[in-house]
C-alpha cells in the first residue's frame, strides 16, 4: 500500500494538507506520494505566488515530469503565504520526500472550502 501518514488529510486530485483547515490557520500543502509516483521524476514546479489568492478544487500551478504535466490543485481557499523556493532549482524532493522537504506552498486559510480525506479515506480512493 502507498505511504499515506495519518497526520495529515488529502483532496481527491492527491494534493495533502498538514495542519488544521480552519479559518484563519496556517497550513501547508503538497503532493502524496502515490501523485509523486505516478508523475515520475518531477523536473519543474511552477507554484503559486506568495500573495496569491488560491480557491480549494481549483488549478493553482502545475508539475511537470519527465512523463506528463500535471496541474496543482488547491485543497483549501485562501492567501499563500510562502512557497518552497528550492524547489525551483532542485524539484527532485517532491519525489524523495514528498511530505517532508517536497512541501510545494503554505496557505492562511480564509474559508475550509473544499472536501478533504482523512487518510483511511484517501487510501481508499487509491487502493
Amino acid at each position: 500500500m502507498a505511504d499515506v501518514p495519518e497526520d495529515l488529510t488529502y483532496s481527491a486530485e492527491h494534493e495533502w494538507v498538514r495542519g488544521e483547515v480552519a479559518a484563519g490557520s496556517t497550513v501547508t500543502v503538497g503532493i502524496s506520494r502515490h501523485a509523486a509516483d505516478a508523475l515520475g521524476d518531477v523536473v519543474y514546479v511552477e507554484a503559486p505566488r506568495v500573495g496569491d489568492t488560491v480557491t480549494a478544487g481549483q488549478v493553482c500551478g502545475e508539475l511537470e515530469s519527465s512523463k506528463a504535466v500535471s496541474e496543482l490543485y488547491s485543497p483549501v481557499t485562501g492567501v499563500v503565504m510562502s512557497v518552497n523556493e528550492a524547489l525551483t532549482a532542485d524539484p527532485s524532493p517532491i519525489n524523495a520526500d514528498p511530505y517532508g522537504a517536497g512541501w510545494i506552498f503554505t496557505v492562511e486559510v480564509t474559508d475550509a472550502g473544499g472536501e478533504l480525506l482523512d487518510a483511511a479515506a484517501y487510501s481508499a480512493l487509491i487502493a
